[in-house]
């Protein structure tokens, strides 16, 4: 059976349109799984996309952890110039974080096993924003997963008043 408006049958219309125009497609799997009309589905796109939601998710949770311990390293190495804006993007990202892991609690073993790979990456952003050489800082993340996100948690000397004014 051809479609009026492509004179292509249901299938065929399916990969093209993945290709094409992705928003489209989208509503039209999201139409077909609605009305159950699983023959119709571009299953292996489908299934491509739902991993890498979770592959999105897991990206999500490594980027905000690798800015979080990047300041948290930026508060301890460099007291001197501690701001209001480093101790707002702790607090964001900390707060971000455990929602993320709050609506994804699947993640949180994953946690454990990525910590060593995020606190490089937090280490290399804490290495180009302060200008210190990469010895600066310890090799092994020295911040327990509690620490990191306890609020009030700050390396070194506490958030002092004119910080947080």
């Amino acid at each position: 059976m051809q479609t009026p408006q492509t004179g292509q049958t249901p299938g065929a219309l399916t990969p093209n349109l993945y290709e094409t125009d992705f928003y489209a497609w989208i509503q039209e799997q999201a139409k077909l799984l609605r009305h159950q009309q699983w023959s119709k589905l571009d299953l292996p796109n489908l299934i491509e996309e739902i991993e890498s939601l979770g592959k999105q998710q897991r990206a999500e949770l490594r980027n905000r952890l690798k800015v979080l311990i990047g300041h948290l390293l930026k508060w301890e190495y460099q007291p001197e110039r501690r701001s209001r804006s480093w101790l707002m993007t702790i607090r964001v990202q900390r707060r971000d974080t455990q929602e993320l892991l709050e609506e994804n609690p699947s993640l949180k073993p994953y946690l454990e096993e990525a910590l060593q790979k995020i606190y490089e990456s937090g280490r290399d952003l804490a290495v180009g924003e302060t200008n210190l050489p990469l010895k600066s800082f310890p090799e092994n993340c020295s911040y327990t997963l509690t620490e990191i996100f306890r609020d009030g948690f700050y390396p070194g000397e506490p958030a002092t008043d004119n910080v947080m004014e």
